[in-house]
């Protein structure tokens, strides 16, 4: 004899639906911890870089200074008289003009260091400061954006626990009017067999008064027949009731599970890529870049010789990649970045029919609700994609903006034919007080729009993604439903 088969309780189902869920809640939180924690060591970075400079620039002010005592030192010796003399008699030898020459390079090399020393104080140290704010604010619009994702993925998540309760309690029902329904069926037929074995013990070969008797009791024992079929027909059609609400809720459990499983896959390979690529880390890199090339200008116009050493940072800076350090990130906290496994369908009491339900009486109820979703789904991506049109071109204007070409310094290191002092004055292109504040009113308000109609394109398409999922399981029950009713017919 085989076991019988042991189905999980309903305690057991919702105790495994709630571990799973948790683990689930425990890793969206890890999520925003991680990712505070690389705005934190963003905002550190560049806190390190700004110190970084600014030690730097008090050196190279320093190392200016040294190299202007320097060269006064000797080209005092030059400027006394017998000093004077030996220059006017040796102004044809090549050792005098290298060392006119050498004093001269020492002053044009104070000088450069000069300049250097106030682009470090007053372009790259700016620059680093203008990333780090906007690091932090777009941060903070980012974990908006990645919370309403996270509660939007819960509130999915509890739709589903509310309708798998649904179809457990229905199912439920469903099984207890059967099995009322086969007690009902059991009394009939052991009525009906007591009242024939009766008859048959019993014949008529009594006076008149005892067979009146007789039909007395025969008539009462059809009585209680009557009464067990009626009861037997009430119990047939509360089940048949029952039977079509399970049905009906356990359709509804699976399209629910279709859809939250297709909205669980699109906010782990999806919603967190978009979230890190186009929000936490909008503008960062391409900024970032742009201050470093501006130290790169600065130190290769300075000394062309120094080239092998500035190479490896060169190298660097051309390697600043977002996609490259998303992919980093999310490796290296792959247990937080990984989806999560499939939610299964969890049959209750022995229900084992894993499939929509295509048949009568819900079948044409089915093809309704497909055509709705069909319809809504077309106007959703129309609405949609307009969204994203609109997105994607305020997404080019912020990268146009924070990509401009500005960190050429080489003006600054433009030298006279009478060797005069080299422009120390900073790129006012981009350090002019209006111009800044020009660009960062339209940077910011460029931003907030892009945010905008970026919370309402990721929720369109979290609308579309639960809604095709169920369309799409209904099209293909149905489809497979109609080929089944053709093969019949055939």
């Amino acid at each position: 004899m085989t076991s019988p088969a042991k189905f999980k309780k309903d305690k057991e189902i919702i105790a495994e639906y709630d571990t799973q869920v948790k683990e689930i809640r425990a890793q969206l939180t890890e999520q925003m911890k991680c990712l505070d924690q690389q705005c934190e060591l963003r905002v550190q970075l560049l806190q390190d870089l700004q110190d970084f400079f600014r030690k730097k620039a008090e050196i190279e002010m320093d190392y200016s200074r040294n190299l202007e005592k320097l060269a006064e030192r000797f080209l005092a010796k030059t400027r006394s008289t017998k000093d004077q003399q030996f220059k006017k008699d040796q102004n044809v030898l090549s050792p005098v003009n290298c060392w006119n020459l050498l004093l001269n390079q020492v002053k044009r090399e104070s000088r450069d260091h000069t300049t250097l020393s106030d682009i470090y104080l007053n372009n790259i140290i700016p620059r680093f400061v203008q990333v780090s704010e906007d690091s932090g604010r777009l941060f903070k619009k980012s974990k908006e954006v990645g919370q309403q994702l996270q509660d939007d993925l819960m509130k999915v998540l509890n739709e589903l626990y509310s309708v798998m309760k649904t179809y457990h309690m229905y199912n439920a029902d469903s099984i207890s009017a059967q099995s009322k329904l086969k007690e009902a069926e059991k009394q009939e037929e052991k009525q009906i067999g007591k009242s024939v074995k009766q008859e048959d013990r019993q014949t008529p070969r009594s006076p008149d008064s005892t067979s009146n008797v007789r039909i007395e009791e025969k008539h009462v024992r059809r009585s209680s027949v009557k009464k067990i079929e009626k009861m037997k027909e009430k119990r047939q059609a509360k089940y048949t009731e029952n039977k079509l609400k399970a049905i009906k809720a356990r359709n509804e459990y699976l399209l629910a599970l279709e859809a939250t499983n297709a909205s669980v896959f699109k906010y782990y390979i999806h919603d967190l890529s978009d979230l890190i690529d186009q929000c936490c880390d909008l503008g960062y890199h391409a900024s970032l870049n742009r201050a470093l090339r501006t130290f790169l200008s600065a130190e290769l116009n300075l000394e062309q010789s120094k080239h092998e050493g500035l190479d490896a940072i060169e190298n660097a800076v051309e390697n600043l990649d977002a996609t490259s350090d998303k992919q980093r990130l999310m490796e290296m906290y792959n247990n937080v970045f990984c989806p999560p496994m499939k939610f299964e369908f969890q049959p209750h009491m022995g229900d084992m029919a894993s499939q929509l339900c295509a048949q009568q009486p819900v079948q044409s109820e089915l093809v309704q609700r497909c055509q709705q979703l069909q319809s809504r789904l077309s106007t959703l991506k129309i609405e949609n994609e307009e969204v994203k049109k609109t997105m994607e071109a305020t997404l080019q204007t912020i990268q146009d903006i924070v990509t401009v070409e500005d960190f050429d310094v080489s003006d600054c290191f433009q030298y006279s034919n009478s060797m005069e002092s080299v422009k120390s004055t900073v790129s006012e292109t981009f350090m002019s007080k209006p111009s800044i504040a020009k660009r960062r009113a339209n940077q910011q308000e460029t931003e907030q729009f892009y945010f905008t109609k970026m919370k309402e394109y990721l929720e369109g398409r979290n609308l579309i993604t639960k809604l095709q999922a169920k369309h799409d399981l209904l099209q293909k029950t149905l489809g497979e439903s109609q080929r089944t009713d053709c093969s019949l017919a055939r």
